[in-house]
């Protein structure tokens, strides 16, 4: 399955029909009665998860409030969103994604980004969901764990995804490295090649629960493979991007048990240059549509409280004032 056929399947999910997007650069969500500038959301390429991620909760959060106006925009993607908020672009307005690892980079001053104490107004507003990554097989196929893919050939996912990435990062981590014949085969035929019993597995990412694994597990039995505590650790200490997440049972049918995997997480961004009024309007509205974006999008279940512990830096007060009116427990290192 491509990218581009997971999108569009994960587009097929947003709950409420979006303004037409100008060039399909640009969608504006706002009650008829807005009032006050527009609040400014980056997400990346209109083609990109993040983007349809954002277009969802952008006409959430317009809907929540008369006199909330966001408009998103199309952007350059992840790096470029922290520089522009940093660079003040948007006037106190800006709001955007990004993996906490993205934003740790800049605050670091760490490649692609140069020293910019200004990184250090970056303040976290709520998270968005992970994209966490499936190892797929068949639950015939006598394959129960990692070591059991060596000399069996599987789909790794799309050059330079983080499907593919993470597959050869665990592979090497486990000693498997070179043992297992990764394919580098068109995604379309990846999944039907599984089916056919052509290829022992595929790796996949992107916000649970995928549709595309879904479909397939309806079609047969699946089985995801899970990594051990000793072997999350390890993978977390290689590569700080990635964080530890549960895919629950009953997440996909047939698979009755919790699997653990590696996720990146995602977070919503702005500076201090945001007023507290407006981070305080846009992190309460969030939270009080969340359970309608649920319904029309199971992927939002896992964006819970708990998951505010992987945005790395410390809440905007605006939110951090919503989040103790609503008595969430913040970690100490995001007050």
């Amino acid at each position: 399955m491509t990218r581009r056929r997971l999108l569009a399947l994960i587009r097929g999910a947003i709950f409420v029909a979006l303004s037409a997007a100008s060039a399909g650069t640009r969608a504006t969500a706002a009650a008829a009665d807005a009032v006050g500038p527009a609040v400014v959301v980056h997400a990346g390429k209109a083609t990109g998860t993040y983007y349809l991620l954002a277009q969802q909760f952008v006409e959430a959060i317009g809907s929540a409030d008369g006199k909330l106006r966001l408009d998103l925009q199309e952007s350059q993607g992840s790096v470029q969103n922290v520089i522009d908020a940093a660079h003040q672009h948007g006037g106190g307005r800006l709001v955007f994604t990004a993996p906490p690892s993205i934003v740790a980079q800049a605050r670091k001053g760490e490649k692609p980004f140069k020293r910019d104490a200004r990184y250090n107004d970056i303040r976290a507003l709520f998270t968005i969901p992970y994209v966490t990554v499936h190892w797929v097989v068949r639950a015939d196929s006598g394959i129960a764990s990692f070591a059991d893919l060596a000399g069996k050939p599987f789909v790794p996912g799309a050059r330079g995804s983080v499907a593919e990435r993470q597959t050869a990062s665990v592979l090497g981590l486990l000693g498997l490295d070179g043992k297992v014949p990764l394919l580098d085969i068109d995604a379309d035929s990846a999944l039907p090649a599984l089916r056919d019993r052509q290829v022992s597995g595929v790796a996949l990412a992107g916000p649970y629960p995928l549709p595309a694994v879904v479909e397939l597990a309806k079609a047969m039995p699946i089985r995801l493979l899970a990594l051990s505590p000793i072997e999350i650790a390890r993978a977390m200490r290689s590569d700080d991007s990635v964080v530890s997440t549960t895919i629950p049972k009953g997440a996909y049918p047939g698979v009755n048990e919790d699997v653990t995997t590696l996720a990146i997480p995602v977070g919503v961004y702005t500076t201090k240059a945001m007023s507290e009024a407006a981070a305080y309007a846009l992190t309460k509205a969030f939270w009080t549509r969340k359970a309608e974006l649920e319904k029309e999008n199971p992927v939002w279940q896992a964006t819970t409280p708990a998951t505010l512990a992987a945005l790395g830096v410390k809440l905007h007060p605006g939110a951090l004032r919503y989040y103790k009116e609503a008595k969430v427990p913040v970690p100490a290192a995001l007050r």
